[in-house]
């Protein structure tokens, strides 16, 4: 087990460090972030009129709405030419969020990512094989430069092109593989359908992020590739990966990077504050970046906190794993639905495969869902053609009434062969919503 230091800090000493770098951070903006400054006289609070962390309540909250007006540098805290790169969320729904570096900036990505690889299972001169997507998404990068502070043999493999991920799988052999579950998911079936056992790999085990998964998505991937899965968070305007991570020792909740971020969970509806171990939406404060500084903002994830000892030493702030986006949620019939809980029950039914998409539409006034679920191979294997829609039958039945029961929603339960939903490279699209003009995606 590999510990730092700082993570195993009382939670006294904790408080006086965050507090020291929440004073400085905050001086920072409002001198050098126009609309930091502008949103705190607005709210009549200065940085002078905060007293403790928990104080932080008195300033205003930030959104991606506040980044996307400021595009494309108006948050930055440092002259350009002080910045070493530049990041930016991919804007399809709107300008892009761009988020800046400096050296010190990438210095402590690469601690805090080195650390949370640690967490997940990593070990200095063992292999890592990098599946995140490189380029202005912050998951590739972020993962490679963490894997080289930590001292691993670091394998830039990107996403996409499954059988070419297969084959130096097999020949480099690395003990440590990164991606988004559903497209490692793809990679292992890749590997089935070629009469080969993912099992079989040297994998020991697998970081995995960038989505929202359940439990049971944990189950299908660690059963399937022989390892511990865990989960790593973050998001591209806060640092990107590894603002927090899963220990593969308790798999309990993501150890916050409390020396470099400040947690607060909010109601996503009125925006009060919830209590320790209260579902609601996380809010982060960075306190060491210097580019791209943020106060407050408004993650849109859904999660809780605890700040429990964890068994495996650790005394950071936990997170809990996703429970989905805000912006994600269905709101069906007046009854909350996230993915993440229609894909729990899925992957309990044997004759499906973990691939499913949810079509939300407009039937008068009221909402309507089309569920669309892939069956397994063996389910495919058993099935003869004249027996196809019969049995396609009653395994729809008995989805729509899992659903209805265990997510009070009614759902149309669409069966569709092997294959019948799309792949992905990167995040699944598990929600495709038609109820406005548009046609919207997450």
């Amino acid at each position: 087990m590999i510990l730092h230091e700082v993570e195993t800090l009382d939670r006294e000493t904790m408080d006086t460090l965050q507090w020291s770098r929440l004073t400085q951070t905050l001086s920072a903006v409002y001198e050098h972030v126009p609309l930091y400054r502008k949103k705190f006289d607005e709210h009549q609070v200065h940085p002078a009129d905060l007293h403790s962390l928990s104080d932080i309540k008195m300033l205003p909250l930030t959104n991606k709405a506040d980044l996307r007006s400021q595009y494309p540098f108006g948050m930055f805290a440092v002259p350009k030419e002080s910045m070493v790169r530049i990041h930016a969320s991919s804007g399809t729904s709107g300008k892009p969020t761009v988020v800046g570096y400096t050296k010190r900036d990438l210095d402590m990505w690469s601690d805090i990512v080195a650390r949370a690889i640690a967490a997940g299972g990593g070990k200095p001169g063992s292999i890592l094989h990098n599946a995140y997507g490189y380029g202005l998404f912050t998951g590739g990068l972020g993962l490679h430069y963490g894997s080289e502070r930590l001292g691993m043999t670091t394998v830039p493999v990107s996403g996409g092109n499954a059988a070419r991920q297969i084959t130096l799988l097999e020949d480099f052999r690395p003990s440590v593989i990164c991606g988004t579950p559903s497209y490692i998911l793809t990679i292992a079936e890749t590997m089935e359908s070629q009469g080969k056992d993912p099992a079989g790999l040297s994998l020991e085990f697998g970081i995995f992020g960038a989505e929202p998964w359940s439990e049971t998505m944990r189950m299908t991937l660690e059963k399937k590739l022989g390892i511990k899965a865990c989960d790593i968070y973050g998001l591209s305007e806060v640092v990107g990966p590894g603002v927090a991570m899963e220990c593969h020792e308790a798999q309990d909740g993501l150890h916050i990077a409390d020396d470099h971020f400040l947690v607060e969970v909010i109601d996503p509806v009125t925006l009060e504050p919830l209590a320790e171990g209260e579902c609601g939406e996380l809010v982060f404060t960075s306190l060491t970046k210097e580019a791209s500084p943020i106060i407050r903002y408004r993650t849109g994830d859904i999660a809780s906190i605890t700040k429990e000892q964890c068994r495996c030493g650790r005394t950071t702030t936990r997170m809990s794993r996703v429970k989905g986006r805000v912006d994600d949620m269905m709101i069906i019939r007046g009854v909350n639905v996230f993915p993440s809980e229609i894909e729990h029950y899925l992957l309990q039914v044997e004759d499906l495969s973990p691939h499913y998409q949810v079509y939300v539409r407009k039937e008068g006034a009221l909402d309507a869902v089309e569920l669309k679920v892939e069956i397994s191979d063996t389910f495919s294997e058993e099935i003869s053609h004249d027996l196809c829609h019969e049995k396609a039958a009653l395994l729809s039945s008995k989805v729509k009434g899992m659903m209805k029961e265990r997510c009070y929603v009614s759902m149309d339960v669409t069966i569709v062969g092997k294959n019948g939903i799309p792949r992905s490279e990167g995040k699944a699209v598990r929600v495709v919503d038609l109820r406005d003009e548009g046609l919207i995606s997450h």
